[in-house]
Parts: structure tokens; sequence; C-alpha cells
């Protein structure tokens, strides 16, 4: 009977820290980057993900209807400017139906600095799926994701990540 209340504590253990993770938006992941190329909302050329190679990237699937997304941009903003010297780049992937004229108009409003695209299905599977927004994949030098950040993001941690993955 002892052996058995063990298990039943373990798993207990177990499933309260799976579920502690999950509260926290924040997991482990260890998948390449899909390779992708979207048109760029700003301009006439792509956001290529190859031309980001060897770069720290944080990519972030947002919507303009968005209050959480919306709260995240000067955050992003921000990383842009503090380690773009460094080798890191924000991109900016929306998943707006509207199309890219309202994206177009965040970027003017907000200042936005950080290339922006309009997410396609084919990058959205790649991704693994995009069940919320907003949704973030930090990307270390080799292409790597290793982290995968569902909801908003306090700006400390986003920082401490960026800075761990550049060492």
């Amino acid at each position: 009977m002892k052996k058995n209340s063990f298990s039943v504590f373990l798993t207990v253990i177990v499933l309260a820290a799976v579920l502690l993770s999950w509260s926290a938006g924040v997991s482990l992941a260890s998948t390449d980057m899909p390779a992708f190329s979207l048109p760029d909302v700003a301009g006439d050329k792509a956001v290529d993900s190859r031309e980001y190679s060897g770069k720290v990237l944080l990519v972030v699937f947002f919507a303009t209807w968005c209050p959480p997304c919306m709260e995240e941009v000067p955050s992003l903003i921000n990383l842009q400017k503090e380690f773009v010297r460094d080798g890191f780049t924000v991109i900016g992937l929306s998943v707006d139906e509207e199309g890219p004229q309202v994206v177009k108009n965040l970027i003017k409003q907000q200042g936005i600095n950080y290339p922006v695209a309009m997410a396609d299905s084919r990058t959205i599977r790649g991704f693994g799926g995009v069940y919320g927004i907003p949704m973030s994949f930090l990307v270390n030098q080799k292409g790597v994701i290793v982290k995968k950040y569902s909801g908003l993001v306090p700006h400390t941690v986003l920082v401490s990540d960026i800075k761990a993955v550049m060492q």
C-alpha cells in the first residue's frame, strides 16, 4: 500500500509541475525554426528567414485587434533597439484577416522598428500551430527554437532570456 501511495504522490507532483509550467506561459522547445519568406507589410521586399541566419530572433505572432498583443508592442520596439547591434531581431507575423493595410497603419502609428509580415497557414503550421496570440518563439543563432511563449511576456523575462541565448 505504501508503494501505491508513493506512486500517487509522485504523479500529483509531476502533474503540478506540468500545470505550473503551462500557467507560466513559457515552454522549452528544441526544434528548428521553419523556413519562411513572406511579403513585408511596410515595403516591397520579403521577410525571409534565411536572411536572419546566425542571429537570435524573437518571432511574434500577433493581431492588431488583440489587446495583449498591442500591450507588447512597446516592449518589442525596445528589445529591437536594445539588442539589434548584438545580432538580434524581432520579427512580427500578423494573423489579421483584414489584410496588410490595417497592419501597415499600426506600424506607422506605433513606430514599429522591426520587420512585420502577414503570416500564412504554411508558416503557422511550421511553427507547430498558433492557437492563441500573442505567441512568440525565441530562436538561437543556429536556427533552433529554444523557447515558446504563450500570451503577454514581461519585458524583463524577454531581456533575460535573450541575453542567455546570446551568450
